[in-house]
């Protein structure tokens, strides 16, 4: 292999590596392997772990990050989460589309509470579907407690009884919430069910999980399915009161909080009718109250979305001036200045340098894949961004994304055609401007886009 990218790295797993590749290739975040290619953004990942830490106390946060499209909002939101898994919190993340939303009539809410719940995650069920598991670990939990103060495993009548005495007093601090009540008591009937050898119990298990998920559409219908009654249901208005109460009861479970991702936040600018996009937004300013005046303990809400979602004054966020007057800059955040301690965070462009060492990072991942003595050099991949960067415009707005699609395809016609050269694929006839014409433009142009600082980060600085 060149000697220019034969830098020490530890091997990747090559299941992670297959799929980290080829969701960089087609321009999709990855799912597993983001912290592979994470590059730069240290002071934005330092804040979002620090309103995990203040999750942990027993508060509640929220966060708007705000970025063009392929600016790596995505990708920052799976990295958080992987950070969060690992300091043993639940996760649950969705992306909203024209049929997930936060408030609206056909199921388009409650379709976002089920999709949360679906990939509710935990530590040691990172791929979702932790539901069950959540529970369980609960019921473990309680019952080790119970055995460590000296309850007899001999007397299995006795435990059990105690047992249940012991998560129905857990559960009793829950039915002072708003929907607690019939939350506790589908958690403890799948509680009495998992400890029952009836042959009815799994169906009777299952239907409580499924009450947990939103599934029901009637309380008749899910009545007859649990075999007690519910005096309410999930659905498309009071799906996030229960997700305080997820945030509660894990917690309780042993977790140290609940950090929720809401993506593609978008999707409710490009809501036609003023009304119902009003509404979601006044359930986004429900969130903020809450988690910011101590009322959802133990809950973190992530949006993900674009300038125009927030800053639009006739179709985003300002639209609304509730949301406005609380998220809008202050006068005295000028330009050039970093604050990351507000609600919102805006996602900066990367630096040159924080760019050539991702895709010098991609390049080794890359050959490690492909087992591929790859003849690309650093004088390479520097001409690469050079033409990157030299078209109008890139200097603030070349995104993460289209760079690594673009330098991906370079690398596979060069492993597919061995005997094609770096410049006859990139070509040498495209540079960037020199540091003298820059200097001159910004003298004729006061309005000009200065370039990011350079910030003295090398490839040699990478690491895993």
């Amino acid at each position: 292999m060149n000697t220019q990218n034969n830098t020490s790295y530890p091997a990747v797993p090559r299941r992670i590596l297959s799929s980290l590749l080829s969701s960089v290739s087609a321009g999709v975040v990855p799912r597993a392997g983001a912290p592979y290619i994470a590059i730069g953004r240290k002071d934005e990942i330092a804040a979002f772990l620090s309103d995990l830490e203040e999750i942990n106390e027993g508060g509640g946060a929220m966060r708007f990050l705000i970025g063009r499209y392929g600016s790596g909002k995505s990708f920052l939101i799976q990295l958080i989460r992987g950070y969060a898994l690992e300091r043993d919190f639940l996760t649950a993340d969705c992306d909203l589309s024209p049929e997930r939303r936060l408030c609206g009539s056909g199921g388009s809410g409650i379709a976002t509470y089920r999709e949360l719940m679906k990939n509710l995650a935990s530590k040691s069920s990172p791929d979702g579907n932790a539901l069950s598991k959540v529970i369980l670990r609960w019921i473990s939990k309680v019952r080790s407690e119970l055995i460590l103060n000296g309850m007899s495993t001999q007397d299995d009548i006795a435990l059990n009884r105690e047992l249940s005495r012991k998560i129905h007093l857990e559960l009793d601090e829950l039915e002072f919430m708003v929907g607690g009540f019939d939350f506790a008591k589908v958690i403890f009937e799948y509680y009495v069910a998992s400890t029952s050898d009836i042959e009815t119990s799994n169906a009777k298990m299952s239907a409580c999980l499924r009450w947990l998920r939103g599934e029901f559409s009637t309380k008749t219908e899910a009545r007859n399915a649990l075999g007690f009654p519910v005096s309410i249901i999930i659905d498309d208005d009071n799906w996030y009161d229960f997700i305080k109460l997820w945030a509660v009861l894990s917690k309780k479970v042993g977790y140290r909080g609940l950090v929720v991702f809401i993506d593609e936040c978008v999707n409710l600018y490009k809501i036609p009718n003023r009304i119902s996009r009003e509404n979601n937004y006044e359930k986004i300013l429900s969130m903020f109250n809450d988690t910011l005046q101590g009322r959802a303990p133990g809950l973190d809400i992530v949006f993900g979305g674009t300038p125009q979602f927030l800053e639009d004054t006739r179709r985003g966020l300002f639209s609304y001036e509730a949301l406005r007057s609380r998220l809008c800059d202050s006068r005295f955040a000028l330009e050039g200045f970093k604050n990351l301690m507000g609600p919102v965070i805006r996602l900066r462009r990367l630096s040159d340098d924080e760019l050539f060492a991702l895709i010098q990072r991609v390049t080794v991942l890359y050959s490690q894949y492909y087992n591929w003595e790859c003849t690309v050099t650093n004088e390479d991949r520097l001409k690469f961004l050079n033409v990157c960067l030299s078209r109008a415009g890139a200097d603030s707005m070349i995104t993460p994304r289209e760079m690594l699609r673009d330098y991906m395809t370079v690398l596979n016609i060069l492993m597919q055609n061995p005997d094609a050269k770096f410049d006859d694929v990139v070509g040498s006839s495209v540079t960037l401007k020199t540091q003298t014409d820059t200097t001159d433009d910004l003298s004729t142009d006061n309005t000009a886009i200065s370039k990011p600082e350079k910030t003295k980060y090398t490839a040699n600085d990478i690491e895993f």
